[in-house]
């Protein structure tokens, strides 16, 4: 039975044919029910219930206060399951504001982090595809051009050791935007892991996103976040 379920497995991924080691050990019934291979291994992927392949929703500026019956909104809305959030509030930039002017409102910014961490044993994967193979590691992310600020979006992931702390590879991206020309849209960012070495079982995606308060809440809406491990790896 358990060699009918790595054929299976064969088949699907076609294991064989990409050099992917299939050892008698792993416990390919579960394997095959889980599928770790191809697909996003995020969960909630688009907390804030929008896609990359429609454009991002436009905002109103009304430049009205909030009743002063609710709260201000600090933080963005949305389903934020699967994730851990925070919040990091930044001191006021007065850089440009003249000795002896006084200003009546000046934006307040926040980044807003989203974490997740996969376990990838627990995901399916097994130690010799993981140890040996080293198969290539896909990430994607798109992030809103809101023009909020220079520097709207972060992107951190790191590949962990079994003792969940020890970083074996990592990747960062912290874009600068261009704010001299309106824009917006959807924007792709994209890395792939490859030949990072033995030992890898978990992986650390984190991302922030900047929003503004002046009177009003204008958030950087992010979506279709995804981790994927695929059959195959890059050549050496």
């Amino acid at each position: 039975m358990a060699d009918e379920w790595r054929q299976k497995c064969d088949q699907l991924w076609q294991l064989g044919a990409n050099g992917v080691p299939t050892p008698h050990g792993v416990d390919w019934k579960a394997v095959f029910e889980k599928k770790p291979l191809g697909r996003n291994l995020l969960r909630n992927p688009a907390p804030h219930g929008v896609s990359h392949s429609s454009p991002p929703p436009e905002r109103e500026v009304t430049g009205v206060p909030p009743s002063p019956d609710k709260p201000p909104q600090f933080e963005p809305t949305g389903d934020f399951s699967g994730w851990s959030t925070s919040t990091e509030v930044l001191p006021y930039d007065t850089s440009g504001i003249p000795p002896g002017v006084v200003v009546c409102h000046l934006p307040q910014f926040r980044w807003f982090s989203m974490e997740q961490r996969i376990d990838l044993k627990a995901e399916g994967l097994w130690d010799e595809l993981l140890d040996n193979f080293q198969p290539d590691i896909a990430i994607e992310d798109w992030y809103e051009e809101s023009q909020l600020h220079a520097s709207i979006y972060e992107l951190n992931v790191k590949l962990l050791a079994a003792d969940g702390q020890t970083v074996i590879k990592e990747h960062t991206c912290s874009p600068t935007e261009n704010l001299e020309n309106y824009s917006h849209n959807w924007k792709k960012v994209s890395h792939v892991f490859s030949g990072y070495g033995p030992g890898v079982r978990y992986i650390c995606f984190h991302h922030k996103l900047k929003n503004q308060f002046m009177l009003e809440f204008f958030g950087t809406l992010v979506t279709d976040s995804s981790v994927v491990i695929k059959s195959t790896r890059s050549a050496s």
